[in-house]
């Protein structure tokens, strides 16, 4: 029986997950892509907390959002004193709005 594309991703999630860790110091910049939007946030996984988030709101097509969402999301992180992340794609292929998020928030100061 063949996988559903959510199932997955879902399982490219959790393989990534067991890998990646994000810590107060390194968060993990986490994405979730919908069909309107574009969010991410950036979580500190040993404390479970989020120190930033943000969505995609505006004009523009949906790579021009994202990447403004990129930015926004690294000024939130320069407020909290935050320089460098481990990028998780959560299971979607580093192309399009994800691509262009990651573009944004390194042109906003985040390194990963």
């Amino acid at each position: 029986m063949a996988l559903s594309k959510s199932d997955k991703r879902r399982r490219i999630q959790l393989r990534v997950r067991k890998k990646i860790k994000g810590t107060a110091a390194l968060p993990r910049l986490s994405v979730f892509r919908s069909n309107k939007s574009i969010y991410c946030q950036l979580i500190d996984d040993v404390n479970g907390k989020t120190l930033a988030a943000a969505r995609s709101t505006g004009s523009g097509n949906k790579s021009e959002q994202a990447k403004a969402t990129g930015k926004a999301l690294a000024e939130k992180a320069k407020a909290a004193n935050i320089s460098e992340v481990v990028f998780d794609r959560s299971g979607y292929l580093y192309h399009g709005r994800i691509k262009a998020l990651a573009e944004g928030a390194r042109e906003g100061g985040l390194s990963f």
